[in-house]
């Protein structure tokens, strides 16, 4: 006897794939070592928190540093603009939002929200703008379909702070990853 469709149990489906995280949160306790003659962290420890947070969201997305290096191409950065709000001091507990805020041919830009973990207080914004380049060359090139689309980007429209302010992310500090908005 044979079934025709529709006949006899469902098939399984398939389980859902995880959601991509579009906004990732990176934590990060100020040592000693980063603490400079003003007794806070000096402006280089910023630059290594945000690249620390980029790489561990480019790798929760599907694309850790080895990956790109097999396919021999990958981001590099083109420019840092940091704005310093408050000092971080040492022992303090960091929280790096990091978010795409653009995506195009051959160029990206990364937001950053850098946040002092105890009392929520922000120490500083940033954003990076990186260029896609053939590692052999040097020279930019298109961000292939896969990684572009592997990247979810989160316009200006869908970030508030926790006081309301546009321009920050209005995250709960239990979540590591947020879904970009609708």
């Amino acid at each position: 006897m044979t079934r025709g469709l529709g006949s006899g149990p469902p098939a399984p489906r398939p389980a859902p794939l995880p959601t991509m995280p579009a906004i990732f949160e990176f934590e990060h306790t100020v040592s000693d070592a980063e603490i400079d003659a003003l007794n806070h962290a000096g402006n280089v420890a910023y630059v290594e928190w945000m690249q620390a947070a980029a790489v561990a969201h480019s790798t929760a997305l599907g694309w850790p540093a080895e990956r790109y290096v097999a396919r021999g191409q990958g981001w590099v950065v083109r420019a840092h603009v940091i704005e310093y709000l408050q000092p971080a001091l040492a022992g303090d507990r960091v929280v790096v939002r990091t978010w795409v805020a653009t995506m195009r041919k051959a160029t990206s830009s990364r937001r950053y929200e850098i946040l002092r973990k105890s009392d929520g207080r922000r120490l500083a914004t940033a954003e990076t703008r990186w260029a896609f380049i053939d590692y052999a060359t040097g020279q930019p090139a298109r961000i292939p379909p896969e990684i572009a689309a592997s990247f979810p980007v989160v316009s200006d429209r869908c970030r508030t702070t926790a006081h309301g302010h546009r321009g920050a992310l209005d995250t709960p500090s239990s979540f590591r990853i947020q879904s970009p908005c609708p």
